[in-house]
């Protein structure tokens, strides 16, 4: 790499940082979450404003093509902010799974998430699929990934929210979690199933594809079994193995290798990357005793504190780069997808807290909460359309459709508390816990 180019990419990352960061911090002045901010600062520098403005400059400092030093490495950060927003994700659902939340978080999942994503899949093959399909060509993919996007919530988007509110001592963020947990992993499996048929559909003979798809499948879900049941266990019994030295000196490096290491298998296996880093960050803390706690919570929040400093802005801050308007956008499919989609989450979502035995405020209050897709959601479409399975309007609609409802999540649980009323009436009126008064992040919870 030469001088010239070097400076260009340093110049890039400064741009992407310092204005991700200074977005993001104004969002969450003005209530909103910091991931509104960190997108908006990619969509000023990106084709959208500034590629408009001075087209030259743009592809000077973000680079021209594949083969451009600056390209490839941006292209790197912006997978790796990627996986470490999925392994700071993963790493923060711990003790959220109450057993009081049991019989409503079946509910719920049973059909606030089961009936969205089967109705989605009813209504998307009466779409003009054509124009939600990528260059992977396959129907089937596109179709599944639009039930996902109907049905998903965010882990991190909600649990942000809840520690800026002071809420995340509560049963309302305890059930939300606890559902929000089971459901993303369930959906994983599924856009799994959607990556595993897209490449089957460009590599493979017609012949060879339900037997490739049934590999990759089976691939995925013994991954995800090992990951949830034996992993957790191996790495406890790792990291108090005498030889560990990594983990004895240096706990963040032995951090980091497990996270490179989930990773780097699921690479060699074919299994979805993102969903690998959160079982990574998953089975850290799950193989954690309380009594090691001290020793493994700072690293973790330190690479928390690090990701969500600089990767995981620069991440976002390139998903809303690759957001053009001049050219990857339909107002049309947003309003319709938005619209549909939430109204969708929203019956079903009440319904089932209905059947669980919530009423009125509280019905609200979940189903607004539960429509939030948040990270979750931006990764949803940015690992679709990687990987050919979704055209650039709808991977910029379910980018917008994320955003707008998590602004109207935190929103209105804001205005709930400001008037006082009860998150869920069992608890009554709530009072706000803030772990550090007036901060504005927190580790391993992400908007």
């Amino acid at each position: 790499m030469s001088t010239q180019a070097l400076g260009s990419l340093t110049l890039a990352l400064l741009l992407l940082v310092a204005g991700a960061n200074l977005f993001g911090q104004l969002a969450v002045r003005l209530r909103q979450p910091k991931v509104v901010g960190e997108i908006l600062a990619g969509i000023l520098l990106g084709p959208s404003l500034l590629g408009l403005l001075a087209p030259g400059a743009t592809a000077q400092i973000f680079g021209t093509g594949e083969r451009d030093p600056s390209t490839v490495v941006l292209g790197f950060l912006y997978h790796l902010g990627l996986l470490l927003l999925m392994f700071v994700s993963g790493a923060g659902v711990r003790n959220v799974l109450g057993k009081d939340n049991r019989r409503p978080t079946a509910w719920i999942l049973g059909l606030g998430t089961a009936l969205p994503f089967l109705i989605a899949l009813g209504a998307a093959r009466l779409l003009p699929l054509d124009a939600f399909m990528g260059e992977a060509g396959s129907e089937t993919a596109v179709v599944l990934v639009f039930a996902i996007a109907a049905a998903v919530t965010s882990i991190p988007v909600i649990t942000k929210i809840f520690y800026d509110l002071g809420i995340l001592h509560t049963r309302f963020a305890s059930l939300m979690l606890g559902v929000a947990v089971l459901e993303d992993i369930i959906l994983w499996g599924f856009l799994a199933l959607a990556t595993a048929i897209a490449s089957a559909t460009v590599a493979d003979t017609d012949a060879g594809v339900a037997g490739s798809v049934a590999v990759h499948v089976g691939v995925n879900a013994l991954y995800v079994v090992l990951a949830m049941t034996v992993m957790p266990a191996v790495l406890r019994r790792l990291s108090r193995a005498r030889w560990n030295i990594l983990a004895s000196q240096s706990p963040t490096a032995w951090v980091v290798v497990v996270f490179l290491g989930y990773v780097s298998v699921a690479a060699a296996l074919d299994v979805t990357l993102a969903f690998a880093a959160f079982l990574a960050g998953f089975g850290v803390v799950g193989g954690m005793r309380s009594s090691e706690e001290h020793r493994f919570g700072a690293p973790i929040d330190a690479i928390s504190h690090v990701s969500s400093a600089v990767f995981i802005p620069i991440y976002f801050a390139l998903v809303g780069y690759r957001l053009d308007f001049t050219r990857g956008f339909s107002g049309l499919m947003v309003v319709g997808f938005l619209l549909g989609s939430t109204a969708v989450v929203l019956v079903s979502v009440g319904l089932a807290a209905r059947v669980a035995g919530f009423r009125g405020l509280d019905i609200l209050n979940l189903a607004l909460t539960h429509n939030a897709r948040g990270g979750p959601g931006i990764v949803l479409a940015s690992v679709a359309f990687d990987a050919g399975i979704i055209s650039a309007p709808f991977f910029t609609t379910l980018v917008l459709t994320a955003v707008i409802t998590s602004q109207a999540c935190g929103v209105w649980l804001d205005v709930v508390l400001r008037k006082g009323w009860p998150l869920l009436s069992s608890e009554g009126p709530v009072q706000p816990r803030h772990a550090v008064p007036g901060s504005l992040s927190a580790p391993a919870n992400r908007a």
